[in-house]
């Protein structure tokens, strides 16, 4: 049996599994997709906040991606937490290097538990030197609001804050609704040229730790076996509202993690 494609995620690592490498490498596995990692942070955290974080030295940030790379190679990368500028500009240097095409960047900026994950002094390296590079990008409400520097409280400027950010230029990008609120979540999606919606129900559930890492995962790992971007982003829309029902409630005491271990038509 083979798997149907290779996909790396740069991320951080998070000791309770819900969120960051470990969330995105149970994607890529539940989807048929080889997975690989790139450690850029280690945290120690649980359901309920995180604990510390340690930086990981960009010079093994840079020497992990060569690893991967220079011998299986990918089909789709995404990354997740990029602490500080160093990890930032090598990431991106590396994506150059190597010429990755399909990259989805998940803008992690802000823990669940309202944890900082991005330093404010490197928010700028993110948006001038990683968005660029992007394939996909898919900031949530508060992301975007940070990334195209507009506020976002209605439906319209969601599409004004899509188009501010691919043109900063970002091929794709996805704006998560979720932090709207509202009976429905809604997902924006704008290539360049045109919107698409993506529509859900609400699921009334506080175990939702790691759902943007899972989101961009699921993407890529799409991305990965030659899907194009919607049905990428449909396939993966599916997964995580699959997911988040699913959500068990014994882990942890505070936002639990999703459940990751589910099966779609794809």
């Amino acid at each position: 049996m083979n798997y149907e494609g290779r996909a790396l995620t740069i991320a951080g690592s998070d000791s309770s599994g819900g969120a960051g490498i470990q969330a995105d490498l149970k994607t890529f596995q539940v989807l048929n997709v080889y997975g690989m990692s790139v450690i850029t942070s280690i945290t120690a955290q649980n359901t309920l906040g995180v604990k510390a974080i340690h930086d990981i030295p960009e010079d093994i940030v840079a020497l992990q991606i060569d690893a991967v790379l220079e011998d299986i190679n990918v089909d789709a990368a995404k990354t997740g937490m990029l602490s500080n500028a160093n990890i930032i500009n090598t990431v991106a240097e590396k994506v150059e290097q190597y010429k990755i095409e399909k990259i989805v960047i998940d803008p992690v900026m802000v823990a669940k538990s309202g944890a900082r994950l991005l330093r404010e002094d490197a928010v700028k390296e993110l948006i001038n030197k990683i968005i660029p590079l992007a394939f996909l990008v898919t900031p949530n409400i508060s992301e975007a609001e940070i990334i195209s520097g507009i506020k976002i409280n209605f439906f319209e400027s969601i599409k004004e804050a899509c188009k501010i950010i691919q043109s900063l230029g970002a091929k794709n990008v996805l704006i998560k609704g979720g932090h709207l609120g509202g009976e429905k979540s809604i997902d924006v999606l704008f290539n360049g040229v045109e919107f698409y919606t993506f529509e859900v129900d609400r699921t009334n559930t506080k175990n939702t730790h790691g759902t943007g890492c899972t989101l961009s995962a699921a993407i890529a790992a799409e991305l990965a076996k030659g899907k194009d971007i919607i049905t990428s982003v449909k396939i993966a829309k599916d997964f995580i509202t699959l997911a988040i029902k699913e959500a068990p409630d014994n882990i942890g005491k505070g936002f639990g993690p999703l459940y990751h271990n589910i099966k779609i038509g794809s």
